[in-house]
């Protein structure tokens, strides 16, 4: 962590290529954690009008979560869930994998494209044949 900010602040004649790589690999990064972050919201977002929702709460932080909350038929409630460190992991898990049971598919195609694939899945199911077919678990009154 402190080596970066060491070779930028290198005023040797060296350092200059040194903050350049360090920048350029930034940029990289950065450039690849956006092209994630936009096919997500992209899957996502044919997600939520498959599934009856205004596509564009995909864009909302909050709202997004109670959206897909509506689409796996958990609780409203479980955002709170997503607040707390390490039992965020395990709700993330369950509510992939009822999302993906919500479109006909199975435990395995949640686990693994929803949740370790990071949204690949999101795409699968909004581009793909797949219907909502309701929510899989069912609401608590």
């Amino acid at each position: 962590m402190t080596l970066i900010p060491a070779l930028l602040l290198q005023e040797e004649v060296g350092g200059g290529a040194a903050g350049a790589a360090a920048s350029g690999i930034a940029s990289i990064m950065m450039i690849l954690m956006l092209a994630v972050a936009v096919v997500f919201i992209i899957g996502l977002w044919k997600v939520f009008v498959k599934a009856g929702q205004p596509g564009w709460a995909v864009l909302i932080p909050i709202y997004n979560a109670y959206i897909l909350l509506k689409i796996a038929g958990r609780p409203g409630w479980w955002i709170l869930l997503f607040m707390i460190p390490l039992v965020n992991i395990v709700i993330v898990a369950l509510v992939s994998i009822d999302v993906a049971k919500s479109f006909g598919q199975s435990a395995v195609f949640g686990l693994v494209l929803l949740f370790l694939l990071c949204g690949v899945g999101y795409l699968f199911l909004g581009f793909g044949k797949y219907r909502y077919v309701g929510p899989a678990a069912s609401v608590p009154r």
